[in-house]
């Protein structure tokens, strides 16, 4: 691993008079034990019986990626088809060192990435820059003159963690190395990532608080997936990370907790206590591999079994015969389908070896795993109960705030149970309502489809009309908080704004709004700054421009979508909102690589993550033409805000959204960048402009 740690100006003191940074540079890339009881082991112990248990230490350099950035080479994908196998020595030019290319099937070589030249990476003492966009504003504004003087807000968001038990018995880890198309490319399914997801997240709490103590933060939130199947186990790993617990990161036998760098127990630093922490449902808190109804008959008992859980290849592919092209639950239990046990990373080696996966007919009895109570899949409202069982601030994470909400009238007493939206104030003498909005899709749907669709049902729109109304009478600068992000996603895919029964007819509910009904409340909203969200794992930076841009210009809004800490490019954000010179307002929306140390078991993570981009070679900035129409079917539009275009026939061609850019970095050595800094413009309403120069006469 290349890397270099020249710039290190991290200076965060301790009480003990001993700097962080004095502190990380003498145990940068080991562990730092502290004490525990005798039953927690780690580090060999004292006389007294005492033992030791590790906690990770971050990279002493703790800056954003406007200070330096990760250059990694690039390698050629290989045309070597699918083997199951490391594929013979074809083009030299397809590695660094001369070797051969992995194909997706082979993400699981983890233990030759090092010699084929994947996963090596550098830091580039160079920044990224903060574009400036002024899409919403009116036409011809001039920003060059204008001063950032008053700060509103400073907070940071996570998403799209997924915390993962690896040695859980119902995962989908051959499918992805069997099926091409959909489960191949699925990173999310399988990559050596899998088994450091809980060591990533607490070097990113880490990286935080460092950032905390240069410029406080007002609060954190996370947008949702913090668990991978919805398990009680992930969740506990979730919140005792951010709680500064002791974490055992495995389950069943646990094997390799005294050998194994991401088996063994480890200390977490812990959320800095001064930052208050709110939550958002995503699909994977509450869905089997963010999919499926966890409480189906059939995948709920998968969960506990000590039987290493068998599914088709057809659970997930795709059916084109039908609009949008379905996954089919169903599958899981047709018994005309061949059936392949999916495996499980067993935590004895440290690369992350893969066992009981293949054909079931390869086995003379169904393989076994030790089965674990802990891996139960929670419910909605089980979920939040875990949020009032924290260290933390404050109780709840939010969720104590639900049926504090006036708005909370609207909920029926039948649907207050699991219920997920709230909204909060974060600075009592800022004029800022942030609004937490569950919008994935309900466990009583209907559908057989994958459930990653963005949703609300009568009862959450009606709530998140109500709250918008109330912000606007009051005069409160909005952020809407959310998992799923809308009118970014392809139509016919399972990531869009979902049509429900319209267009599943296994549905039996439908969704309370479309698009474009939402994108209108929203534009009515003039004081509505942003709608962000996690979700597809892009740093996607998108502008809704209002209907009338020369008269009402205040009507448009900004979408910021965040990577996810999983998979490449692991980073967070952050996000500041100014009162400008002007009395307008920009928020500068920066993108974190958390500060990894090197040796750590976060290290590998990226290493992991990194080389899972140069073998896949997924789009991470995809940008889709805006269709009416696919495959001859009508559907709402992905966008609602700016014209169709291509074949409306096929759904072919078109031009895509002129407002989704990146940065072209090849002149910096930087073959590939999946990040985006930006500094987003917004006007306020007249109204609003009014009550800020009475509340900040002076800017």
């Amino acid at each position: 691993m290349l890397i270099d740690n020249s710039d290190q100006n991290s200076d965060v003191d301790k009480s003990d008079g001993v700097t962080r940074r004095d502190f990380i540079k003498v145990f940068t890339g080991t562990a730092v034990c502290v004490s525990l009881t005798p039953l927690m082991f780690g580090c060999n112990g004292g006389g007294d019986g005492v033992t030791q248990v590790p906690g990770y230490p971050i990279d002493p350099t703790v800056v954003k990626t406007t200070e330096r950035m990760i250059k990694f080479p690039y390698i050629k994908p290989s045309a070597t088809p699918p083997s199951g196998k490391m594929p013979d020595p074809a083009d030299p030019a397809t590695s660094p060192n001369g070797g051969t290319a992995l194909t997706w099937a082979e993400l699981d070589q983890v233990p030759e990435y090092d010699k084929l030249g994947y996963g090596q990476w550098e830091y580039l003492d160079q920044p990224l820059a903060i574009v400036p966009r002024m899409d919403i504003m009116a036409t011809g504004y001039d920003a060059s003159s204008v001063e950032r003087n008053t700060k509103l807000l400073n907070f940071f968001a996570m998403t799209d963690v997924h915390l993962t038990d690896k040695e859980a018995p119902n995962q989908l880890i051959f499918l992805q190395q069997s099926n091409p198309g959909f489960s191949g490319q699925n990173t999310s399914i399988y990559s050596g990532v899998m088994p450091y997801t809980p060591h990533v997240f607490d070097a990113a709490i880490q990286t935080a608080n460092a950032l905390h103590e240069e410029n406080p933060f007002d609060f954190f939130i996370s947008l949702g997936d913090v668990c991978n199947s919805s398990m009680y186990n992930e969740l506990r790993w979730y919140i005792d990370i951010i709680d500064g617990e002791v974490i055992t990161p495995s389950s069943g036998d646990h094997l390799g907790a005294d050998t194994v760098d991401y088996q063994k127990k480890f200390k977490a630093a812990g959320l800095d206590k001064s930052i208050p922490f709110y939550q958002t449902l995503g699909n994977h808190d509450h869905f089997i591999i963010g999919s499926f109804p966890a409480s189906d008959a059939g995948i709920e008992d998968s969960y506990t079994s000590d039987t290493v859980w068998s599914v088709p290849n057809e659970l997930l592919t795709p059916d084109f015969t039908k609009f949008p092209a379905l996954f089919d639950k169903n599958n899981l239990t047709n018994p005309s389908l061949p059936q392949f046990y999916q495996g499980v990373v067993d935590g004895s080696t440290p690369d992350g070896t893969i066992i009981n996966s293949g054909p079931t007919g390869d086995y003379t009895t169904p393989p076994k795993i030790t089965a674990d109570p802990d891996r139960k899949p929670l419910p909605r409202a089980e979920f939040i109960q875990e949020f009032f069982n924290t260290t933390t601030q404050p109780v709840g994470h939010g969720f104590n705030l639900v049926s504090s909400n006036p708005n909370f009238q609207l909920v029926p007493d039948d649907e207050r149970a699991g219920f997920a939206c709230y909204s909060f104030e974060p600075k009592s003498h800022m004029p800022l309502k942030v609004i937490v909005l569950d919008d994935t899709q309900r466990e009583d749907d209907g559908s057989i489809d994958i459930h990653g669709h963005g949703f609300l049902d009568d009862t959450r729109w009606a709530w998140l009309q109500a709250e918008l109304d109330d912000g606007q009478a009051a005069n409160q600068l909005m952020i809407i908080a959310a998992h799923i992000p809308i009118a970014v996603s392809n139509i016919g895919t399972e990531l869009e704004w979902w049509m429900g029964a319209d267009g599943d007819s296994t549905a039996t509910m439908t969704n309370a709004v479309d698009l474009t009904g939402l994108v209108n409340k929203l534009q009515n909203t003039p004081n509505l700054l942003m709608w962000i969200s996690g979700h597809r794992h892009f740093n996607h930076v998108k502008a809704f421009v209002s209907p009338d841009p020369v008269n009402e210009p205040e009507k448009g809004f900004w979408q910021v979508e965040t990577s996810s800490l999983r998979d490449f490019p692991q980073q967070f954000r952050t996000f500041e909102i100014f009162l400008n010179s002007d009395y307008t307002v920009s928020i500068e929306a920066v993108n974190v690589d958390p500060a990894i140390a090197e040796g750590t078991p976060a290290a590998k993570s990226r290493r992991n993550a990194i080389a899972t981009q140069q073998i896949v070679h997924s789009n991470l900035t995809v940008n889709f033409a805006n269709h009416q129409t696919f495959a001859g079917n009508a559907i709402p539009p992905t966008d609602p805000t700016r014209p169709q275009s291509g074949d409306q026939a096929t759904g072919i061609g078109g031009v895509s959204d002129p407002s989704i850019q990146y940065p072209d970095l090849t002149s910096q050595g930087i073959p590939y960048n999946a990040s985006y800094n930006a500094r987003l413009f917004k006007q306020l309403s007249p109204a609003m402009k009014a009550h800020m120069q009475t509340m900040f006469p002076s800017v």
